[in-house]
């Protein structure tokens, strides 16, 4: 296996994208790199962005620099003589830009697209996980471990380091933790991963993919060419009938996790230790102890189904045991996900403010019982019903807040009426503190408050990480 050592330069011989005329839709943290190489590859590249705003203004001066057309303000005519587009993940395949391109005949790729093509001929393989929740944290825990093996890795991909940065520069590497959002597969035809994994599939950014069948097929391509594991969650079938409809290598095994006794070809829990049927002698009578329940932080359930699938894909790399168990004991996970503030006269305050859809909060509420719930704020388009009926047994009390609040009073009221109910109808910086206030009010000793939101945080604060650092003060402030 290579080391895939790749330079920044450019590559030998003539360049596929010489004299090239190649539009960069988007700029931000993806097209800023993909103007760049392309330029020094020798294509004539114009940048056009929907924005004109200061940092836009900055990049755009960065690049006209370097001679790169730049147009702000116009991201929806296709610039004269394009032969290929390179756009931004987030960009919405209805764009007029890319309804343009179809009739004119214009390919349209991704950043991770264009990273895979100029992936140099000894480059590392990528291990590559999507889902609708759990990206972030399982990408981080298979960079953990394959570093407990030895391994130069790096966790890139839709998690701040971008693919192309990590392809192109002089970083050797043996292997990639990749993580990918259903943007990024959706304009990556050509990409192969070596495994890859989906965690989860349920609703979300429907508006974007049209429905929820092109929302999971755009997720399963993560499946497409995978050379030795297609690695899928027993819990939830559709994840299942990806792999089933993935074009695979020869010899590629559907490898499962779960949270309950794996079968064979499957990890998953055994009286408190995770356990590994798929990468071992004799699957059908053996199985290797890979770490303990304890040694996954948190080890809440849907945390515990993060980590077999990244011991899952390292495994499929070759990684020996001990080193899934070295590297879960190294990882500590990033704020805000079910992440302990603080014990309060004998209660938890777990702040989870990451949980920004259903699925997630469910999974978070799911870790905990009983709970004084704390909820709300930009719904998106989502349904409560399911989450509520599900949870209810759960909740001794709900604090509700932000602008949505009532789309969850009304499923509260359905499915879970005799659950105490505070509506807070307030958006100023003290609301947080009256929330975790009214909260501690419902709570008894024994009990957590979850801040397990259900919804996107910007009526009410700059992002989700503002909300949780709000709520993290307003819990020491009750301490104090």
């Amino acid at each position: 296996m290579g080391s895939g050592q790749v330079t920044s330069s450019v590559p030998s011989g003539t360049s596929e994208f010489q004299g090239k005329h190649v539009t960069v839709a988007g700029l931000g943290v993806s097209g800023l790199p993909a103007a760049k190489a392309l330029h020094a590859r020798g294509a004539i590249v114009t940048a056009v962005n929907d924005g004109d705003d200061a940092r836009a203004r900055e990049q755009a001066a960065e690049l006209e620099a370097l001679g790169i057309t730049v147009r702000l303000g116009d991201g929806a005519t296709l610039p004269e003589g394009t032969e290929l587009i390179v756009t931004a993940p987030g960009w919405q395949p209805g764009k007029p830009l890319f309804r343009a391109a179809e009739q004119a005949g214009v390919p349209v790729w991704g950043d991770v697209e264009l990273a895979w093509r100029l992936r140099g001929p000894d480059a590392a393989p990528w291990l590559a996980v999507t889902g609708t929740n759990g990206k972030t944290t399982t990408v981080q825990m298979l960079a953990s471990i394959l570093e407990a093996a030895g391994l130069r890795t790096a966790a890139v991909g839709n998690i701040g380091v971008s693919v192309l940065d990590a392809v192109l520069g002089d970083e050797q590497y043996d292997v990639l933790a990749v993580e990918l959002s259903s943007y990024q597969l959706h304009w990556a035809p050509s990409l192969r991963a070596y495994s890859g994994a989906v965690l989860n599939l349920a609703p979300d950014h429907l508006d974007w993919h049209g429905s929820m069948d092109a929302y999971a097929a755009d997720k399963g391509r993560i499946y497409e060419g995978n050379k030795i594991a297609c690695v899928y969650n027993v819990a939830d079938p559709r994840t299942e009938d990806l792999v089933r409809e993935a074009d695979v290598e020869e010899g590629c095994r559907a490898v499962g996790f779960t949270l309950q006794a794996p079968a064979v070809s499957q990890l998953g829990v055994v009286d408190g230790i995770l356990v590994d049927r798929a990468f071992v002698e004799n699957r059908q009578k053996n199985a290797q102890e890979l770490a303990e329940v304890s040694d996954v932080d948190p080890p809440a359930p849907h945390n515990i189904a993060n980590a077999l699938a990244a011991a899952a894909l390292a495994r499929s790399f070759g990684v020996p045991a001990q080193a899934v168990r070295d590297g879960l004991r190294a990882f500590k996970p990033d704020a805000h996900r079910i992440a302990h503030v603080a014990d309060i006269d004998g209660v938890a305050y777990v702040d989870d403010s990451k949980a920004t859809n259903t699925h997630a909060a469910e999974a978070s509420l799911a870790a905990y019982e009983p709970i004084v719930w704390i909820a709300g704020g930009l719904a998106k388009g989502a349904e409560f019903d399911e989450l509520v009926a599900n949870s209810a047994k759960r909740l001794r009390g709900v604090v509700l807040i932000g602008a949505d609040r009532a789309l969850i009073r009304e499923a509260l009221a359905r499915h879970a009426p005799e659950v105490p109910v505070v509506d807070l109808d307030r958006t100023d910086t003290g609301a947080m503190l009256q929330a975790v206030t009214e909260a501690k009010r419902l709570a008894r000793p024994g009990d957590t408050v979850l801040l397990a939101p259900a919804c996107a945080s910007m009526d009410m604060f700059t992002n989700y990480n503002q909300r949780g650092d709000a709520f993290a003060a307003a819990v020491r402030e009750l301490g104090a």
